[in-house]
């Protein structure tokens, strides 16, 4: 099967939209989640477990597998999704975000990122062209092109010149990807920080080389919510609706809702895997702070409704006395329930779209979550 994108209902109202994206390995409905699998594992679940979170597709680390245990010893495996034992659709990104976040182990140029492993330290070139090989011999079905991805903070001149950089890479990415033999598919990056005129510019220049889908990059660096909600507002005004639209790298539940109704159709962020090692748990009713005195004789769920195996099956006092003695079973548990927890959030926005529920169920969705703080997903392993 060859990568295809189709919308399948979205409303007059909003350019919330739902839809479907096939590739080699299956399809995935959208809106989606992608948990984030750094080195070739969602921290802590098999993949039936992953699976029976309702997870249609995951997300791989280049960076990291491209060190370690090296893209030619996957492929000789038979490729990341066999390696992996994961059977669905798998999105990898370029490596670049990981690369551009080693500040003093690394040396840009218009050729490519020098940087030095955090391994071993040796030494070496990770180039747009290279980026969409290491991709390639994974054998992922979607295909990242190489960006550079400037901090918070960095001046509109700085922005402008990783624009420069990004979209001469996106077409270099370009013509290094091969899609004739294999079906899969590769995206373009929009960037330009929190500069509305700069976004705009760069998501013309993408666009323009006949990406299979865009994502719009440099979003969870460091700024503040409410100019990832605008950058997310004016993406949805700029990009086509033929084409799926990415937000990389985030975040809370109430984000994701605020971005599907901007038309967003994948998400992808640590957020609920790093937040179940801490003890903080998602519900609709807000978070959870499993450690908390008040669950150590609560005999009822997570979360009363939900139905994934870890509100079906435990108590929260149980799941506390697991988090206090530290046993990895309680880090298991808890990160089922979260990816549940965000699986869930996502078909029950797509149930909205599709039945014209959206305005009434995003405005009592987001009236639960807006407490939720944190918006930002730091580069470490899920």
């Amino acid at each position: 099967m060859s990568y295809r994108f189709e919308v399948m209902t979205g409303g007059l109202a909003t350019r919330a939209r739902a839809g479907r994206i096939h590739t080699p390995h299956g399809a995935f409905d959208t809106p989606a989640f992608m948990p984030v699998g750094t080195y070739g594992a969602v921290r802590s679940l098999s993949p039936d477990e992953l699976s029976a979170t309702g997870t249609q597709v995951v997300l791989g680390n280049t960076y990291h597998l491209h060190l370690r245990p090296g893209e030619e010893t996957i492929a000789s495996l038979g490729g990341l999704h066999r390696f992996m034992g994961w059977g669905g659709p798998i999105l990898t990104d370029s490596g670049g975000f990981q690369v551009f976040s080693l500040s003093g182990r690394r040396r840009i140029s218009d050729e490519g990122v020098e940087f030095r492993s955090h391994l071993d330290g040796s030494t070496h070139l990770l180039t747009p062209e290279e980026a969409i090989r290491i991709q390639g011999a994974l054998g992922s079905d979607i295909s990242m092109v190489l960006d550079e991805c400037p901090p918070a903070g960095s001046t509109r001149e700085e922005h402008r010149a990783a624009m420069r950089r990004t979209t001469e890479w996106a077409r270099r990415s370009r013509e290094a990807f091969d899609p004739v033999s294999s079906g899969r598919a590769v995206f373009g990056i929009v960037q330009g920080g929190t500069h509305e005129d700069l976004r705009r510019e760069h998501a013309e220049s993408i666009l323009g080389m006949g990406f299979d889908g865009i994502a719009v990059g440099g979003v969870s660096v460091g700024e503040s919510r409410a100019k990832i909600r605008a950058i997310g507002s004016l993406m949805g005004e700029c990009l086509p609706a033929g084409l799926p639209h990415y937000m990389m790298g985030l975040g809370t539940p109430a984000d994701l809702v605020h971005l599907i109704g901007h038309g967003f159709d994948m998400f992808d962020c640590v957020m609920p895997t790093r937040n179940a090692r801490n003890g903080t748990l998602f519900t609709m009713r807000g978070t959870v702070h499993i450690k908390n005195e008040a669950n150590q004789r609560d005999g009822g769920p997570i979360e009363p409704d939900c139905g994934c195996y870890t509100c079906v099956r435990f108590s929260r006092a149980y799941l506390r006395h697991l988090f206090l003695s530290k046993e990895i079973l309680g880090h298991r548990l808890n990160t089922i329930h979260n990816v549940h927890f965000y699986q869930d959030l996502m078909r029950r926005a797509r149930e909205a779209i599709a039945s014209g529920d959206w305005e009434r169920w995003s405005r009592g969705a987001l009236l639960s979550l807006e407490p939720l703080e944190d918006a930002s997903c730091p580069p470490e392993g899920a």
